[in-house]
């Protein structure tokens, strides 16, 4: 039988339309630019902010337990894209090289308002 068709040849009919909860929400990307924040209402009207673009990320020294705020240089590799690193997209696990070294993104800049890196040996 026909796609979307019952056996005896009668129409499957949807039992309701798509809610906007159930809608998919759009994927932002992260440029390495000036700072730019948008904060956005979620469901139940809380707030997130979203970050946009950032030139700045802190940065943990393992050996020490300090935490620096560096700036990005350029974004060096991406484990998940090899493109994204050619644009500057900057994304968890994403190795970038700042003013104090290589460091490796620790957390997932699209849905947090900050970069969080780790200093790399």
């Amino acid at each position: 039988m026909k796609y979307g068709r019952k056996i005896t040849g009668g129409k499957y009919h949807k039992f309701r339309k798509k809610k906007k909860f159930s809608l998919q929400g759009t994927h932002n990307k992260v440029k390495l630019r000036e700072t730019k924040k948008k904060i956005v209402r979620t469901r139940g009207g809380y707030k997130k902010t979203i970050l946009l673009s950032i030139d700045y990320v802190n940065v943990i020294d393992p050996k020490t337990g300090k935490t620096k705020k560096v700036k990005i240089k350029n974004v060096l590799e991406t484990p998940a894209n090899k493109f994204l690193a050619r644009q500057n997209i900057l994304v968890k696990s994403a190795i970038i090289d700042t003013e104090i070294g290589k460091v490796k993104i620790t957390n997932r800049p699209s849905r947090e308002g900050m970069i969080n890196a780790v200093l790399m040996e």
